[in-house]
């Protein structure tokens, strides 16, 4: 069939988990309090971070940066996911689906470049320690933070506007929880070579080099505390990176998971659960890890809530 033959296709279908209404409802409450938590947990970090002086620090200013990128990421699927599921499925115009492209992509990208900026502190901090506070001035965090949120943009823009322009025909359903590029891209009844570059592109700019800042930094990180002596010493410095390994870690094996990994045998319900992970789980956990492990983060709110208590 010619594609001048099909009907242009403007708006999508969203099936979201599919079921009955008892089991709908049930994974709205659940992403319900998943969201309240997770807005919660991350606004408290960024308020500590800007009211405590002990935490005016690097690396606390980039952890609080870091959890603006997990609301901007949880807030972009999760409220859109509610009316999906109380309406067994949604619509979304591809305008709407585009945007929400956008803005995943964008706090995706920032947050893998404000890990690579954390782990690049730490080196500082363990490798360089007399030259640290010289090395990550207030200036030069506040230049790298703005160089995290900026530098994908262009990428993202152009591979998104390229996107935009595509023809869908044919079926208009998407059988996922929010507009992701995959499933978007086998609705497409025009040529899309390009955008698989653009998107190979995004993934060397956005997840590539950001990850071989981190694996290099910490390469460094632990030629630096194998040359300690005391093992007290050893272990203090390896706490330090603790809570970013495993911050790494997760958000790491969940984007590599969906997008790199090959998707051959693999179940819709697994790649909706995988999608989950990244878009909702992580922006939940990072908070939590951050405020269980960090001693100055629980002694700050220890004294706000002392505060508030008088």
């Amino acid at each position: 069939m010619q594609e001048s033959n099909l009907t242009a296709v403007i708006e999508f279908f969203l099936l979201g988990f599919q079921g009955s209404q008892g089991f709908r409802i049930s994974l709205f409450c659940l992403f319900l309090v998943v969201y309240w938590v997770t807005i919660c947990g991350n606004l408290l970090i960024i308020t500590l971070v800007s009211t405590s002086k002990n935490l005016h620090t690097p690396m606390y200013f980039f952890i609080s940066q870091l959890s603006i990128s997990d609301i901007l990421i949880i807030t972009d699927i999760v409220p859109y996911l509610f009316h999906i599921l109380l309406n067994n499925g949604g619509s979304i115009s591809l305008i709407e689906c585009i945007t929400q492209l956008y803005f995943l992509g964008a706090s995706e990208a920032s947050e893998c470049f404000l890990l690579a900026m954390m782990s690049y502190d730490r080196y500082v901090a363990i490798c360089n320690p007399l030259r640290y506070s010289s090395i990550m001035t207030n200036r030069h965090c506040v230049i790298l933070s703005i160089t995290c949120w900026l530098f994908p943009f262009p990428f993202l823009l152009n591979y998104l506007i390229k996107t935009g322009t595509l023809n869908f025909c044919g079926s208009n359903i998407i059988d996922h929880l929010f507009c992701d590029i995959v499933p978007l891209l086998g609705l497409a009844c025009s040529d899309f070579f390009i955008i698989q570059l653009e998107i190979y592109l995004l993934a060397i700019v956005n997840v590539i080099i950001p990850s071989t800042i981190i694996v290099i930094s910490y390469t460094y990180i632990v030629l630096a505390v194998l040359k300690i002596s005391s093992s007290t010493g050893r272990q203090k410095a390896f706490s330090t990176c603790s809570s970013h390994l495993i911050v790494v870690s997760i958000y790491y094996w969940t984007i590599f998971s969906v997008y790199i990994v090959p998707t051959k045998g693999r179940s819709l319900t697994i790649s909706k659960i995988l999608s989950l992970l990244y878009t909702v789980f992580t922006p939940l956990v990072n908070p939590i890890i951050y405020s269980l492990r960090n001693r100055d983060i629980r002694k700050a709110v220890q004294n706000t809530l002392g505060k508030l208590i008088i």
